[in-house]
């Protein structure tokens, strides 16, 4: 018996130990797709301030007198490019340091969202023809 139960833990050790060895074989990665990762990281997290930011209310307040719904301001967000968030997230940050630099960037939104329904990309503002 003693036997048969050492031989048994043996398999399972050696089985065991193959399973994890196999497990921990992780392909290294270059670091340019490190990099890739945390700029990726670091853009969701910007789009992220911009949306909360989009919703406070004096800017939906804002945006409701220029004409742009703010639900439609927050879905264009979430459509934009990594680097046209880092550019909208760099403007709203000069704007708050400013501190009066809010119509700034409203007006950057604003004109945003004239380019791209006059681009044909969208559909925001009735008094606009697309190119396409």
């Amino acid at each position: 018996m003693n036997k048969t139960f050492r031989a048994a833990t043996a398999g399972v050790l050696m089985l065991s130990t193959s399973f994890w060895s196999v497990v921990a074989a992780a392909a290294p990665i270059s670091a340019d797709q490190a990099m890739q990762m945390s700029i990726s990281a670091a853009t969701s997290q910007q789009r992220a301030e911009v949306v909360s930011w989009l919703q406070r209310d004096d800017v939906r307040q804002e945006l409701t007198r220029m004409g742009v719904d703010s639900a439609q301001a927050v879905e264009r967000v979430s459509a934009l490019s990594d680097e046209e968030v880092l550019r909208l997230h760099g403007r709203i940050d000069q704007a708050q340091a400013a501190g009066d630099g809010l119509v700034g960037a409203l007006v950057f939104i604003f004109v945003l969202l004239l380019v791209t329904d006059l681009l044909g990309l969208t559909k925001v503002f009735p008094f606009t023809r697309s190119m396409r």
